[in-house]
């Protein structure tokens, strides 16, 4: 299963409420649930009362237990909390919704959720992946594929009985290729051969030293090494890869065309694994990468879809994915269709 709960039942909702949001009394000491989407840049946090009013919300600093430690990570979703909580006027929630990046397997999600747990944030907690809040943001059920293409590259499905599927989407250990991160490190190694000669020639050997203000990618290679260039700068390769290939470098398109064979190689496992390859089923794609629609890439993976996946029906997904770990929340607890319908609303129209 692509989720660990901790803590005793969670919480029931308690009615659809008014027919206007109205702001959360100050009285109130229990919302119904409290959401997370905590990504390596970024954490959203929402408070949801039981009218499916989002009563308090925060931004805070990326997670990335992996690089700081388990506790320091989840101090940074604290402090989002604590302000959430603070603007409305609650003091814990029901059930507590986790999607968390580096929560890639089930062990790390067994964890996570005892850390949250341990904070007294609400009675009921469930960890997922934060891929899977991408896949519940950009569905009206919870039954689809979602592929996320942001510094890495995910891919999760889900079903309404329970089932998932998912990978372990931690590097090239675990199969994985693509990613911004993996498409700028690709870029890089075409471009260093084709100025030394060890390989063909690309204009990513002018194009990607020339952001940076320099003329040779052996430039690009000392400032690299030498931290003259951050290595968190790598990232910022990969649109320039995407504009290299625009202008027909050849090397360029093919990295292109790989990622998006990637990505639907990824979602027809997925489908397969569900038994969803025959059913018309949403297949979500989200993710800085993805949402950023460049054409080729984009026209790649439709096409490849419609050959391998006849009844996949591809849609980019934009919406917080904070809105995706409040659904989910929502269905932990069997809120009411009324209530999910008016937190989606929320998200949508903002």
């Amino acid at each position: 299963m692509g989720m660990t709960s901790s803590g005793p039942g969670a919480g029931t909702a308690a009615g659809t409420g008014p027919a206007h949001p109205a702001p959360a009394p100050a009285s109130r000491e229990t919302a119904l649930v409290l959401a997370i989407d905590a990504g390596n840049s970024k954490t959203d946090v929402a408070v949801i009362t039981a009218d499916g009013d989002v009563a308090g919300t925060a931004r805070g600093g990326g997670f990335r237990p992996p690089a700081v430690g388990v506790d320091t990570a989840v101090d940074t979703v604290g402090e989002a909390v604590r302000r959430a909580f603070a603007e409305a006027g609650v003091n814990s929630a029901s059930h507590v919704s986790a999607c968390l990046a580096n929560a890639d397997l089930p062990v790390e999600e067994e964890q996570l959720a005892a850390a949250l747990h341990a904070r007294a944030w609400g009675p009921s907690v469930e960890v997922r992946n934060d891929t899977f809040a991408i896949l519940r943001a950009g569905i009206a059920e919870p039954r689809g594929v979602a592929v996320v293409c942001g510094a890495g590259i995910n891919c999760v499905g889900m079903r309404p009985d329970g089932r998932t599927a998912r990978f372990p989407a931690i590097g090239r250990i675990s199969g994985d290729w693509g990613g911004g991160w993996g498409l700028a490190e690709e870029a890089l190694w075409y471009a260093a051969r084709a100025e030394d000669g060890r390989g063909g020639p690309t204009a990513l050997a002018r194009t990607l030293p020339a952001h940076f203000g320099l003329t040779s990618m052996y430039a690009l290679i000392e400032a690299l090494h030498l931290g003259d260039v951050d290595t968190a700068r790598r990232h910022e390769l990969t649109p320039v890869l995407f504009a290299t290939a625009a202008d027909g470098d050849a090397v360029a398109r093919s990295l292109v065309d790989r990622l998006a064979n990637e990505v639907v190689a990824m979602a027809t496992v997925a489908l397969t694994r569900l038994d969803l390859l025959a059913e018309e089923t949403p297949v979500l794609l989200g993710g800085s990468v993805l949402a950023a629609r460049h054409p080729q890439l984009d026209d790649r993976v439709r096409e490849l879809l419609a050959a391998r996946a006849p009844k996949a029906v591809p849609r980019v997904v934009t919406t917080s994915p904070v809105l995706g770990a409040a659904l989910l929340g929502l269905d932990h607890v069997d809120a009411p269709d009324a209530v999910h319908a008016r937190v989606r609303a929320h998200y949508e129209e903002a």
